[in-house]
């Protein structure tokens, strides 16, 4: 099968769509099928990443996004999918490309849209000013609106799955397209518990600190703040620690002077694009904090867990879906969050590593490979 990923708010300097599009293609590439990427883009142009063919689409930059472009031809995006003529069509994206699923009822190609954020999150995120009785009647809306058009949905997590559920219940079924859970997996080679090493700790924390990371894009719906306000609290209760953040994004010169008027020690190492330099500081970490109220994944916090180290998430995400006891979940609020890195850092080293890298065993790659491909193999059952 040709199949064809389309998203947009993908970037050289993205992080879990990214992550997320190429290891699915790794797989169904392994598995014999003939997986394209389309992205937005710069300028138009075609390569290839581990043997995937990667279709850029030009694309203007989105506004207070901090680099990120969207795909606002929707014609153009038409024209290149019927020049590709996909068998499978994966859709990443609830903006500017949710109508591609029309497209594909039209030319008869089986499509499912991967929801990778939810609707109502987003409005409580970048929207504060609705009133929480509006914004599930506008997500309702704008789901009923864009999600029938699809063959399938596919939630990462219970959380991801919710908003759908709650539409589904509310009206009936709203003509919504079957809903099935995959959760995404983890490269169990590359973050693994055996990269510490005191060289590399050295680097980031002097001896005697705790090393606590945040992993994240420094942007609103991430809530970068939480974690350095949480930290800070623990430094102001005695205990010796050093932040260190890995990720950019538009807020991340007002996070660095918070940390800074915090007194907090820190490191804003911006965004990592070595793979192997990230695996080894979420090695060497103590814990990994995760503080965005609305993530409906967090590949961040199962790469940290893949690499021994336990995280400190919101419980308001459905990151305690994936974090489970190898960490600790509390309300994204820093007084609660600096309780909960208390605990987990207080917990016996050795147990806390082994118990995160079990955790993260139950996320592999190729689990994912192997569900989403029995999905593309079924008969549509939404048309």
């Amino acid at each position: 099968m040709r199949i064809v990923h389309v998203a947009n708010f993908y970037s050289p300097r993205s992080g879990g769509i990214r992550t997320a599009m190429h290891a699915m293609a790794g797989q169904y590439l392994a598995r014999g099928h003939e997986p394209v990427l389309v992205v937005p883009g710069p300028r138009d142009g075609v390569s290839h990443v581990d043997g995937v063919r990667v279709v850029s689409l030009a694309a203007p930059r989105v506004p207070f996004s901090g680099g990120y472009r969207a795909v606002v031809e929707p014609g153009k995006m038409r024209g290149l999918l019927e020049t590709l003529s996909p068998d499978r069509l994966e859709v990443s994206d609830r903006t500017t490309l949710a109508g591609l699923g029309d497209w594909a009822r039209e030319a008869g190609v089986p499509s499912l849209m991967m929801l990778h954020e939810r609707v109502d999150g987003v409005l409580r995120s970048w929207v504060p000013g609705f009133a929480s009785a509006v914004t599930p009647g506008l997500a309702d809306w704008y789901n009923r609106l864009t999600l029938t058009r699809f063959d399938r949905l596919v939630a990462t997590t219970q959380f991801a799955a919710g908003e759908v559920e709650r539409l589904a219940a509310r009206s009936r079924g709203a003509g919504l397209p079957p809903l099935s859970r995959v959760p995404l997996g983890v490269d169990l080679e590359r973050f693994r518990p055996d990269r510490w090493s005191a060289e590399v700790r050295a680097e980031y924390a002097p001896p005697g600190t705790e090393l606590i990371v945040l992993a994240s894009r420094q942007s609103t719906e991430k809530r970068p703040d939480l974690a350095i306000d949480a930290v800070a609290q623990l430094l102001r209760d005695g205990r010796p620690v050093r932040l260190v953040v890995a990720g950019s994004g538009p807020l991340l010169t007002r996070m660095r002077r918070r940390a800074q008027a915090a007194g907090l020690p820190h490191r804003f190492l911006s965004f990592v694009r070595d793979r192997d330099q990230l695996a080894d500081l979420l090695a060497c970490a103590d814990a990994v904090v995760a503080p965005g109220p609305i993530e409906t994944f967090g590949l961040a916090a199962l790469e940290a867990l893949a690499s021994g180290t336990p995280v400190v998430c919101s419980a308001t995400s459905a990151l305690p879906e994936v974090v489970g006891a190898a960490g600790a979940a509390a309300a994204p609020d820093p007084a609660a969050l600096a309780v909960a890195l208390h605990e987990v850092l207080d917990r016996e080293e050795d147990a806390r590593r082994k118990e995160a890298r079990a955790r993260a065993e139950l996320f592999p790659w190729s689990a994912t490979g192997e569900a989403m491909l029995a999905l593309h193999t079924r008969r549509p059952e939404h048309r």
